[in-house]
Formats: C-alpha cells, sequence, structure tokens
C-alpha cells in the first residue's frame, strides 16, 4: 500500500466514524469541557473504589473537570459493566473495572447483558494487585509449605472464604487445591463478610487482595504466607510468591484499569490514557502503600494483556465447575 493510499484509507475511516456520530470529533477537541462520570461497579471502600477515587482526583486536578465517581455494585459487577456498556460513547461516562466482570464473569455467568470484552474499550491499566494467601494465627504454618503439609494432614478440615463464587480469590483457593492435592471446604462470602470471619478464627484462610489485608498483616492479626503475582510486591516485600514456594506458573491476581463505552472517540481515549499515565508516578507511592503495583500503558498493551486473561481465567473457570449464583 502506498502512503497516499495509506492516508486515503485512514481518511475515508474517519470520515465514516463523524459521519456515525456527527459531533464526535469536535467533542472529543475539547475534551473534557464538563464533568466526568466513573462508575465502580463494587461497593465504596473496597479496592477498586479505592484506586479509582485516587486516579480521579488526579484526573480533576489535570483535566480541570470534575471526574466524579460513581458506585454501581451488584452481580457481581455486572451492574456497572452493563451501565457503562450502555452509556453514550462521548467519554463522559468511564468505568474502572477488574479482572472479574471483564476476564472471569464472560465465561462464568451463562448469559450477559452485555460483553465485556466487545462493549467496552480498555484506555489504560492502573496497577496490578496480588492476591495474598492469608491464615488466622491460630494456624501453625508460617510458610506456604508448612501450610500445604497442614492442609494435608487435615483432609476436609479447613475452610477457605472468599468474596463470591468465581472471584479471584475463589479460583486462587481451588487453583492451590489442585496443585497441591490438598483437600479443603470453600465458603463463598459477600465481600467484606469473609474477612470478618477469618479475623475471628470462624475460617482458616484466604487468598484476599492485599489492600484490603496489609493492614491486618502489619498489625498481625493475619499471617501472609505467600502473593499471587510472577514476582513479590513492592507492598508486601518480605512475602515470597507463590511460585517462589514451590508452584510454578501460579499466577493468579487482580487488575484494574479505565474503560469506555465501545464507540468512544480515538482522542478521548488518548486523553485519558495519557492523563492516567502521567498521574500514576505521583501515586505510586499511595498505591503501593495501599497494596497495588502501578502499571500504565498503551490501550493496545491493555487490550493484549486482557485477552491473554480471559483465555487463562476461562480454563480455571471451567475447570472448577464455578457457575455464577
Amino acid at each position: 500500500m502506498t502512503s497516499m493510499q495509506g492516508l486515503t484509507r485512514r481518511t475515508l475511516l474517519l470520515a465514516a466514524g463523524a459521519a456515525a456520530s456527527p459531533l464526535a470529533l469536535a467533542q472529543a477537541s475539547d475534551y473534557p469541557n464538563k464533568a466526568v462520570k466513573v462508575i465502580v461497579a463494587f461497593t465504596a471502600g473496597g479496592t477498586t473504589d479505592i484506586l479509582t477515587r485516587a486516579v480521579s482526583q488526579k484526573l480533576s486536578e489535570q483535566l480541570k473537570q470534575p471526574f466524579i465517581v460513581d458506585n454501581k455494585p451488584g452481580a457481581g459487577g455486572n451492574l456497572g459493566t452493563e451501565v457503562a456498556a450502555r452509556s453514550a460513547p462521548d467519554g463522559y461516562t468511564l468505568i474502572v473495572n477488574s479482572v472479574g466482570p471483564i476476564a472471569v464473569n464472560p465465561t462464568l455467568y451463562k448469559k450477559l447483558a452485555v460483553n465485556p470484552l466487545t462493549d467496552l474499550v480498555p484506555i489504560v491499566q492502573i496497577a496490578d494487585v496480588p492476591n495474598v494467601l492469608v491464615v488466622n494465627p491460630a494456624v501453625p504454618a508460617k510458610t506456604l509449605k508448612e501450610f500445604v503439609a497442614f492442609a494435608k494432614a487435615n483432609p476436609g478440615k479447613l475452610n477457605y472464604g472468599s468474596t463470591g463464587i468465581g472471584t479471584s480469590s475463589h479460583l486462587s483457593g481451588y487453583m492451590l487445591g489442585k496443585r497441591t492435592g490438598a483437600e479443603y471446604t470453600h465458603i463463598p462470602y459477600k465481600g467484606a463478610e469473609a474477612l470478618k470471619d477469618l479475623l475471628a478464627g470462624r475460617i482458616e484462610f484466604m487468598f484476599a487482595t492485599i489492600p484490603s489485608v496489609i493492614q491486618h498483616i502489619k498489625a498481625g492479626g493475619l499471617r501472609a504466607l505467600a502473593v499471587t503475582s510472577a514476582k513479590r510486591s513492592r507492598s508486601l516485600p518480605d512475602v515470597p510468591t507463590v511460585i517462589e514456594s514451590g508452584f510454578p506458573n501460579f499466577e493468579a491476581g487482580s487488575w484494574f484499569g479505565f474503560f469506555a463505552p465501545k464507540g468512544t472517540p480515538e482522542a478521548v481515549i488518548a486523553t485519558i490514557n495519557k492523563a492516567v499515565n502521567d498521574a500514576l508516578p505521583s501515586l505510586e507511592t499511595q498505591l503501593v502503600r495501599e497494596g497495588a503495583d502501578p502499571v500504565g500503558g498503551s490501550p493496545e498493551q491493555f487490550a493484549k494483556f486482557i485477552q491473554k486473561e480471559y483465555e487463562k481465567w476461562r480454563v480455571v473457570v471451567r475447570e472448577s465447575g464455578a457457575v455464577a449464583e
């Protein structure tokens, strides 16, 4: 293809986009010129909410318009995801979403109102948030190997909690059991109730996102045995990975990023991508302190990452037999 042909083709594509939405390019050129709503598909105070509010504050400062967080929890994140996907693709409704609604739920749920893989456009990854295997201090194990030995010596007697069927906390536990041959009972909870029972000793262990338990680990209320990331988390540098502990290729964490409805102008996507990448260095200390490893990058990098995550979790969900209630 000659450069002139390439230019002509690109011009036609741009013209087609403008024809489909006559104001799209004009709106994108001065974007944002009013408040932007950022949907969070989970309750206030959770990991998604914490990260979203931190980044949204920076975006408000950089782009001189309010970025207002709007919590729309329900159906494992599907409710907020659907609201975002059905919103006008003008850049004034965005969503910060995570591994569950994007990469797990398309397999976990028999039918979804929208397809998050095609009805949302990836903008930028904010952070990786590894899961950490935490035990109640009454459990004698100090390392993952000791924990596996303890679990095998007490088959079926240990209970682990999760934030719901098909969540990364549930599937991380399933993966560990499959890899080690240990037998224990899964008890799904709704949100933070699992952590309350773990702290009270009513369950023995769980895989939790680092931000949700880091203060309890530091205070001695929970003991951290291993993180599920490929390398150690900067938030818990003294805690080894599951891989280091003798289980190769074990990666099972959470991640978070910005998405927009399909059809959102590329100029808007580029504006948000640049603003988030510019914001992350100033948020690094805060995010690491709270248990998140900042990422950033291009929309294309994020899209490739999401596809790999979907393919990975599709296999795990099917093997586990997990079905959303």
